[in-house]
């Protein structure tokens, strides 16, 4: 048996620590004793060294089961950087890199053995590991064994009888997320009833957790990133294809940021995730691929842009948050639209597994739109009590940081446990809402339940209100969840307590999300200004003007050249008060920023601060939709001297609708070189003439063009291009 004085020794050899951290030295110990050991430790608190020492500090090879590729890597990248030798066994690789393992493995040269439980099960692998010198089973994110599990994966169902195959070694299961139903489905399926448990707290008490509505999100989304412009965040949304357009919209207003889920190539997928790792990309947005087993202390912000499909979900993800205890912002968008989205894809799975996903999606749903303590409900979800003195205390949720909606709970809490009592203890929260606000549905019929004293005593207030009052009661241990009969509660000593002997119960009135119910098209529209519906600031935009004037005056230039009137009229609209946020007003782009912008900048920041006006919730967003698709198309065709006619041809457009693209293009500042197109039909005397009378116009108008030019041959579709080539050449 190994000391405690060399497990130190090699703690602070290899890893460079003095001390281990919580129960890492007790669960080390009790796995070098060869004895079966199950881990529940949130994210963060360094379960994996509860399997990486034990496998440093003894003979042979420990294998380690992990379901992700990435989790993997990435272990095995820091076990091979501080000397500890360490592979991988999974799809990715050849059949000479599995043949080079294996061997290296016979010859005990490696003291980790990471495996994908779908490569644990081919029988070629089970035979070499026979043959292995295996010192113990790992069993990482062990969570995926249960079907109440947030990431239930079956293959992990067989771990247990292939280990078996193995001979006589000890088991350590870990995991980050277990309610007690869960825990309970672990021990069972690994026959683990016996085994050492060693739990920490659920308790992160670094992170802030928020949940807010999902209206005009993409707003929302810019400017929190923004105000934590250049930390590290990770953004999770439910299909690939948020994943991509989610990453696009934030490259294309200016973000560091890259997309990772499993329909890219491995070698995409690795160097985003490297990218990412390595400060070269701030933001990772991601499906739920992403994350598990990944090492980076230094996440300062999770977002949920879609509403995760289980509270152990959620907990897991916002865990990559503040892993070096410091910062850790967590923030979910939510609208109940999202759950009912969940639900239709879980239609055509088995009646039981519908059913458990459906439970699932009902306590997401309840801990999103509940007032009471964000932290508390955690808690709770996974069997831990919690007072939330010291959450209330520090604001570290926004339940607690804002005021909420109080009342008295207590003839509520009274009814609900009466209703738990007269129907036996064997229903859930929609059946005792219904009996206790007298529904005269079928089900509670026959049971009889519309006899009983409680039926109706709370038909005056609504289904939502008794819902939340029944959360609440459990959440206040007055009744109890039935770990047996998922979704069933019963009562609590506290419960039978309190109706002898009532007393008050503070209760919060539930958030309301009633108004998110916009379509996804609608929350991704770009957000008006807060000024939208009025008119612009007329002080502000005669500032402006004035100083477009004063310009032009400079540059031997009509005004209208250097910005035009509904740009300017925009700006003192928005308040544009970065070279950022100033190149995405309309007509205005990073060009004319830089070439016109600073002294723009200037004049709003001073009018903003002189006349303490609050920009907080003013940003404007680029859209990464089409129309930066159209602007590269554009570009990269004239540069490569097309005629227009087959420019246009080629997206199916009308000439007008070409110029009309090219016009977005050259008034936000960008050359569009159309010489090559022009001289084949415009004579170069009449081209010099319009460019003349363009300089010493008092406005670009097109018809007043036209009226000028009456005798010549020549279009407004002709005038309006010639108008492009004299921006391009004067302006741009």
């Amino acid at each position: 048996m190994v000391s405690v004085e060399v497990l130190r020794s090699k703690l602070k050899e290899v890893f460079g620590y003095d001390q281990f951290r919580g129960n890492q030295e007790k669960i080390i110990l009790n796995l070098l004793a060869r004895k079966n050991t199950f881990v529940i430790m949130p994210t963060g608190a360094g379960k994996s060294m509860c399997y990486q020492m034990p496998a440093i500090v003894q003979e042979g090879t420990a294998i380690v089961i992990s379901p992700l590729i990435a989790l993997m890597k990435n272990q095995v990248d820091q076990m091979n950087a501080v000397g500890v030798n360490a592979r991988f066994l999974n799809s990715t690789l050849s059949k000479s890199e599995i043949n080079r393992i294996k061997k290296a493995t016979l010859a005990g040269e490696l003291k980790l053995l990471y495996i994908a439980p779908e490569s644990l099960t081919k029988e070629e692998n089970v035979d070499f590991l026979r043959q292995a010198n295996i010192s113990f089973a790992a069993i990482d994110e062990a969570h995926c064994i249960s079907e109440w599990g947030h990431d239930f994966r079956p293959e992990y169902r067989r771990i247990k009888s292939i280990i078996n195959h193995l001979g006589d070694i000890p088991i350590i299961a870990l995991t980050a997320t277990a309610t007690p139903k869960v825990q309970l489905d672990i021990q069972r399926n690994l026959q683990m009833e016996d085994a050492d448990l060693f739990k920490s707290s659920f308790n992160r008490e670094n992170l802030y957790y928020e949940v807010r509505p999902k209206k005009g999100i993409k707003k929302q989304l810019i400017k929190f990133i923004r105000e934590n412009q250049g930390k590290s965040g990770v953004i999770y949304c439910l299909s690939r294809k948020k994943v991509e357009e989610i990453a696009q919209f934030l490259q294309v207003n200016g973000f560091k940021a890259a997309p990772y889920h499993a329909g890219f190539d491995p070698a995409v997928r690795m160097k985003n995730q490297d990218d990412f790792l390595n400060e070269e990309v701030d933001v990772i947005v991601a499906t739920i691929a992403f994350g598990m087993g990944i090492d980076k202390p230094d996440v300062r912000f999770v977002i949920h842009y879609d509403v995760p499909k289980s509270l152990e979900g959620y907990y897991q993800e916002t865990g990559r948050a503040g892993r070096d205890g410091l910062e850790g912002q967590c923030v979910m968008f939510y609208s109940y639209n999202d759950i009912l989205k969940l639900e239709k894809f879980n239609k055509d799975k088995p009646v039981t597994e519908k059913e458990n996903a459906k439970i699932l999606l009902e306590e997401m749903s309840s801990y999103a739109e509940s007032a009471v303590c964000r932290r508390k409900q955690l808690l709770h979800y996974f069997g831990e009590e919690y007072d939330d003195t010291a959450c209330k205390k520090s604001g570290m949720c926004d339940n607690c940081r804002y005021e909420r909606e109080k009342y008295d709970g207590q003839e509520y809490v009274k009814t609900v446990v009466q209703a738990v009592e007269q129907t036996g203890q064997r229903f859930g929260i929609g059946h005792l809402v219904s009996v206790i606000r007298g529904s005269s549905n079928q089900y509670v019929k026959s049971y009889g339940h519309d006899k009983l004293p409680v039926y109706g005593v709370g038909k005056s207030e609504d289904e939502s209100l008794w819902k939340s009052i029944v959360r609440q009661t459990l959440l206040n241990e007055f009744v109890e969840k039935d770990i047996e009969n998922i979704g069933t509660l019963k009562l609590s000593k506290k419960g039978l307590n309190f109706l002898e002997k009532p007393y008050y119960v503070e209760f919060t009135k539930d958030l309301d999300y009633s108004d998110v119910d916009q379509t996804e098209e609608e929350s991704n529209e770009t957000p008006a200004s807060p000024n939208a519906g009025n008119s612009f600031d007329k002080v502000l935009f005669d500032l402006l003007k004035a100083e477009r004037k004063k310009i032009a005056k400079e540059k031997d230039l009509p005004p209208y050249v250097i910005i035009q009137d509904p740009s300017l009229q925009e700006m003192a609209t928005t308040y544009p008060t970065t070279d950022e946020a100033l190149a995405n007003v309309n007509g205005i782009g990073m060009g004319k920023v830089q070439k016109f912008g600073q002294s723009f900048l200037k004049i709003i920041k001073q009018y903003v601060k002189d006349n303490e006006i609050d920009i907080e919730d003013v940003v404007v967003i680029k859209s990464s939709g089409n129309k930066s698709k159209n602007k590269i198309y554009i570009i990269q065709q004239v540069d490569r001297k097309i005629d227009l006619e087959e420019v246009a041809e080629q997206k199916g457009w009308s000439m007008s609708t070409l110029i009309d693209e090219m016009e977005i293009i050259c008034f936000a500042g960008t050359r569009l070189n159309l010489d090559y197109y022009l001289e084949s039909f415009i004579d170069e005397d009449l081209q010099a003439d319009i460019i003349d009378y363009f300089l010493d116009a008092e406005s670009d108008s097109i018809a007043d063009a036209l009226d000028e030019f009456d005798g010549e041959d020549i279009t407004e579709d002709d005038m309006r291009l010639m108008r492009i080539k004299f921006l391009s050449e004067h302006a741009n």
